[in-house]
């Protein structure tokens, strides 16, 4: 174990090296937030593939469809692969050409400065809670491999993090996302050729999977309902955050944009069906695992060697890694550059960076504070994917593709959407929170978006998105 130990200790150490490295690179706040918009479509597309492998998809997705088979596997991989392709055909060029350095600037752009203040109070805490989710897998993985305490070890994580996140920024993030990448996919493909060999090979495994495991919908009479809500969560609930927005402003064209959410998604799905087979095989290879999350790892330390293992658990790490740093940067980015910066009005460059680091170490104390104090992985998760985004895609949707609709009809969107799910999800105990969320933000869109015609039409609104609530 002492071995594994220093192993890790050692990529940890590379990372934060790198950090150091590309901070000396860092002029302005375009270069700390955006790497200098200089994205070419490979580090563009690793780096988009990069931050969405988290410890969700490696640990999460495999436990999921070794205690459900291929239904299982719905939002990891299948639903964040929409939700990556989905950006890339339909949103991606469309924001890039709007010149924004964050999303909330849109809310500005199309609506007003309030506006724009009250989606970052929705979308900042999305990203805290993203990364205070993989800060937690994180943890869990050093206490496992160090024998200390999880709190210590979560403890020792955020430290690490925060310290990697503050000092590189987006360009620093890029390049380990291209290092923790090529780790990650050489770990997992190391430990399939090992599960492969100890189920008697590829064609006697795939015969040992039993048929009923292979639904990818589930059955029942209400399924088709729960999978909608289990499909739109990653889809709708990601495909305009903050992390991935982030990607498609730093690449150099519009045309780089795209390509990098298609392929960034395309392989995404490609080394997600790893976890996901190894999770289908899992059941025959332990069968009556206790905590079905422990599959990967279990079976890592039953097959791989100690220098094999060092690689698998880099290779976890790095999952954590390109994703967490992503979201204290994302939190920060929105905090930093549209509220603090329009809050002191004349600020230097330097001062914005400067700024935008600090952001990154408070993200880091809140999101270890949560991180320390969560049950689960999953349940930050599922929060970080569902808390206020349904007001945030419908308000985006029609504010980048149409002119309908004003700052009344945002504000009370955003509200609605948030309010909605928070009331149906923990209060309401709705089987269908986040649908419910949609509608009724889509409804209050379109019914304010009249409202305001109608004002517009009197003469008692100039233009629609003057209005101040």
């Amino acid at each position: 174990m002492p071995t594994v130990l220093y192993g890790i200790i050692a990529y940890i150490l590379l990372q934060l090296l790198i950090g150091v490295y590309f901070s000396r690179r860092i002029v302005s706040e375009s270069d700390y937030l955006l790497a200098g918009r200089s994205l070419g479509p490979g580090m563009a597309s690793l780096s988009v593939f990069a931050t969405w492998f988290g410890a969700e998809t490696c640990i999460g997705a495999a436990g999921s469809v070794y205690e459900s088979g291929l239904s299982g596997a719905t939002v990891d991989p299948f639903g964040y692969t929409v939700c990556l392709v989905l950006m890339g055909m339909v949103f991606a060029v469309h924001l890039w050409r709007r010149n924004l350095t964050t999303l909330a600037d849109l809310f500005e752009q199309r609506y007003s400065a309030k506006i724009q203040s009250l989606a970052v109070l929705l979308i900042a805490p999305t990203s805290v809670m993203w990364a205070a989710a993989q800060i937690r897998a994180f943890g869990q993985v050093l206490s496992s491999a160090s024998g200390f305490d999880v709190e210590w070890a979560i403890a020792v994580a955020a430290l690490v993090v925060v310290i990697y996140t503050m000092y590189g920024g987006l360009l620093a993030d890029v390049v380990t996302d291209a290092v923790q990448g090529i780790a990650l996919i050489i770990g997992l493909l190391l430990l399939l050729l090992f599960v492969l060999k100890a189920g008697g090979g590829l064609e006697a495994s795939i015969a040992h999977i039993q048929p009923e495991r292979l639904s990818l919908f589930g059955a029942g009479e209400n399924a088709w309902v729960d999978k909608i809500e289990q499909w739109a969560i990653p889809i709708c609930g990601s495909v305009l955050s903050q992390e991935l927005v982030a990607r498609v402003l730093a690449s150099r064209s519009p045309e780089v944009a795209q390509k990098a959410c298609i392929h960034g998604g395309l392989l995404y799905l490609a080394v997600g069906l790893i976890p996901v087979f190894i999770g289908l095989l899992g059941v025959q290879l332990v069968p009556g695992l206790a905590q079905p999350e422990q599959i990967l790892p279990h079976l890592a330390r039953e097959h791989l060697n100690t220098f094999l293992y060092i690689v698998f658990a880099g290779a976890l790490i790095s999952a954590i890694l390109s994703t967490v740093d992503s979201a204290l940067l994302a939190a920060s980015a929105l905090v930093s550059h549209n509220l603090i910066v329009p809050a002191v009005k004349t600020i230097s460059d330097q001062d914005k960076v400067k700024a935008a680091r600090i952001l990154v170490m408070v993200c880091g104390i809140i999101a270890f504070v949560l991180a320390l104090h969560a049950e689960r992985v999953y349940t930050l998760v599922e929060e970080a994917s569902a808390f206020g985004s349904a007001g945030i895609f419908i308000v985006v949707v029609f504010g980048l593709f149409t002119r309908f609709g004003g700052s009344l009809s945002a504000a009370v969107t955003l509200l609605a959407g948030m309010s909605t799910w928070v009331i149906g999800h923990h209060f309401m105990n709705i089987g269908t929170p986040y649908l419910m969320s949609l509608a009724v933000a889509l409804a209050s869109y379109v019914l304010m978006g009249f409202f305001e015609a109608w004002w517009v039409e009197r003469g008692l609104m100039v233009k629609r998105n003057d209005f101040n609530f």
